[in-house]
């Protein structure tokens, strides 16, 4: 798998589906941190997933801490609104996590400052926007690692 996508507590289902099949297009592992803001067999979740999410690579986690127990020595960027790098300054290696936050706060405040040398954002071009969609963005970062990685 060229990219890993992490979700911390994702909390709408549509969402988290249409990640899976971004995840499946673009042969990364899509990891899932709970707690969720759904159940995992929400009929939002597989509509937006279509029947695909049937074929995913999907790891899931109780908790932040879980995550990072298992993952603790690999290469990782994290991504936020509150970075001061943007997405397109990662370097890009095979099998690197993209760790993205939940839909209504992003990333966990301590994590940001825990990771701050490992933090990107995607520049916003317009003062009324304040964040991208959470499916737009994991796509965009996602891409764009590909592209680097080709």
């Amino acid at each position: 798998m060229p990219l890993n996508i992490v979700l911390f507590e994702p909390e709408i289902p549509n969402n988290t589906g249409n990640i899976g099949r971004l995840s499946l297009a673009s042969g990364s592992h899509l990891h899932l941190v709970k707690p969720f803001g759904f159940e995992i067999d929400d009929k939002r979740l597989k509509r937006a997933g279509l029947d695909y999410w049937q074929h995913l690579n999907v790891t899931y986690y109780d908790s932040i801490a879980d995550f990072f127990k298992i993952n603790e020595n690999k290469k990782m960027a994290f991504l936020s609104s509150h970075g001061e790098k943007n997405h397109w300054d990662i370097d890009f290696e095979d099998d690197m996590f993209l760790i993205f936050g939940k839909e209504s706060v992003g990333l966990p405040k301590d994590l940001i400052k825990t990771y701050k040398n490992d933090l990107f954002k995607i520049p916003l071009f317009s003062e009324h926007v304040r964040s991208l969609n959470l499916a737009n963005a994991v796509g965009i970062v996602v891409y764009e690692g590909l592209k680097k990685l080709s």
